[in-house]
Order: C-alpha cells, then sequence, then structure tokens
C-alpha cells in the first residue's frame, strides 16, 4: 500500500520472482516504475515479475472480490505465525514511513498480523518484512511449486551417513 523507496519495492519484486507470488502495488507510489534505482533492487529478474497496479485500496477490493487480505502492521494484536494463509491469500503492507492507514486496520481487526520485535523500534525494513511474513506463508502451504533441495556446482555431497 503506497510504498515509497523504491530500492525496497525493487527487493520486494526479486522475493516475488523467487517464490512465484505476484506483487500488487496500490497508489500513489513514491517512485516511477521505470526508476533505475528500482530495476537495480529487483537485477536482472524485474522483466520476469508479474506486477498489478491500483488506483487506491478500494480498486483493489473491487478487482479481488472475497479475497481474503492479511494486514501486516506494527499495530496488531497477533503475531503473523498465529494465523493460518491459504495459498491464494493475498499480504497487505504498508508505506514506510507510515505503514497501513488506520482506517483500514480498525474495518480489518482479525486480519492485522505483525512480526515481533523490540519495542524500542519503530519497524523493520519494509522488504525484509515482506520476505519474513511471505515466506511463514509459504512454509504453510509446503512452498508448492519451489524447488527445496540445492545442489553443489563444482562438488558433489557426500553421501549421508546413518
Amino acid at each position: 500500500h503506497q510504498p515509497e523507496i523504491p530500492g525496497n519495492t525493487g527487493n520486494i519484486g526479486r522475493t516475488c520472482v523467487a517464490t512465484g507470488t505476484s506483487l500488487h502495488l496500490i497508489e500513489p507510489l513514491g517512485f516511477h516504475l521505470d526508476e533505475k534505482s528500482i530495476r537495480r533492487a529487483g537485477m536482472d529478474y524485474w522483466h520476469q515479475l508479474e506486477v498489478h497496479r491500483y488506483m487506491n485500496f478500494r480498486e483493489f477490493q473491487e478487482m479481488h472480490p472475497g479475497a481474503k487480505i492479511w494486514m501486516a502492521t506494527t499495530k496488531a494484536r497477533h503475531v503473523y505465525t498465529e494465523v493460518a494463509y491459504g495459498p491464494d491469500d493475498y499480504i497487505m503492507f504498508g508505506k514506510e514511513s507510515g505503514g497501513i492507514p488506520e482506517e483500514i486496520l480498525v474495518e480489518h481487526e482479525e486480519a492485522c498480523i505483525r512480526i515481533p520485535m523490540l519495542s524500542a523500534i519503530r519497524s523493520l525494513n519494509l522488504s525484509n518484512a515482506v520476505s519474513i511474513v511471505l515466506y511463514e506463508a509459504l512454509r504453510q502451504n509446503g512452498f508448492a511449486g519451489m524447488q527445496q533441495e540445492g545442489e553443489l556446482h563444482r562438488l558433489k555431497w557426500r553421501e549421508e551417513v546413518h
């Protein structure tokens, strides 16, 4: 919801490509999608990203009627690991300077989730927060379609001994 820093959105875009996830952006954006900094953060993966843009939150809701939307916010009462994510759920994050507007949060209290952290810290970096919550949702859904085992390029792993 209304991201402000292109580098964060670029990093989030790369995470989306790596996980087979679409990126949904709700305007206004604090940058242009063709900025060099967003492409640099997204590396050479940006062209593979499926991006959807909406003029406002209402338009997003109209385009996705009945969708389950989790709202990540430092103001939530529930921790992100305490909920059950479905494979088609959306996870919404707010802009870096202020998060998701409280007018939206109070209408969706049961869907508000938070990442635990020390109280002296205002918030985590947006792209880090996205990665934390997204990977929990993917874990709960068995990392469907994702490569779960890596391999060495030049050498071989030793056989497991039991």
